[in-house]
């Protein structure tokens, strides 16, 4: 009995790990156009049938048998399709409507850059006008230092040739008023 139990709890470890394999390894597929299939509960035409498949739908493949292929439906129903009606691309009705999508979304990605650079656009000409309206202040400022430095200089030169001439007329007169003879002897 109890080597029976063991066994049953191995069995259904097995079982489990063969569905949960299969649910791993699902790969997505489409019904192909114009087809509307019944989804039975096995692998051949007097099995149940547990709802439809029509064009357009997107299935799991979860296994493969003979001339039939178990699919997970987007319902998350698990049942059985005869083989041969799955595509692995979208239908074109559905890759159109894809397409739609992704051509929105651009669009409004563009409407969206396209307002960024004009921003962008005002932001760069304000700049370039701050930017000739500081170059020409640099020019003002340069010529203004350029002529203060050239104009800086006479004032030194005429106070020091003031200051030599006035210093060569006074030893003129101290020299002449002086009641100093000159002397040839050098004093030390």
């Amino acid at each position: 009995m109890r080597q029976l139990r063991t066994w049953r709890c191995w069995a259904a470890a097995l079982a489990a790990g063969l569905l949960l394999t299969g649910i791993a390894h699902a790969e997505p597929a489409w019904i192909r156009p114009q087809v509307s299939l019944n989804l039975r509960t096995g692998p051949s035409n007097e099995h149940r049938i547990i709802g439809a498949v029509e064009t357009g739908d997107e299935v799991q493949v979860m296994q493969r048998k003979d001339k039939w292929t178990r699919v997970r439906t987007g319902e998350g129903k698990l049942g059985w399709i005869p083989g041969g009606y799955l595509s692995p691309e979208a239908p074109p009705t559905r890759r159109l409507q894809q397409l739609e999508g992704e051509t929105a979304g651009l669009r409004e990605r563009l409407a969206s850059l396209e307002e960024t650079n004009a921003r962008l656009e005002s932001s760069n000409t304000a700049l370039q006008e701050r930017e000739t309206g500081q170059r020409s202040e640099l020019e003002r400022l340069d010529t203004e230092n350029r002529e203060l430095k050239a104009g800086a200089r006479w004032p030194e030169w005429i106070t020091g040739a003031t200051i030599l001439a006035v210093g060569m007329a006074l030893g003129a007169i101290l020299s002449k008023t002086s009641g100093r003879r000159a002397s040839r002897r050098i004093r030390l």
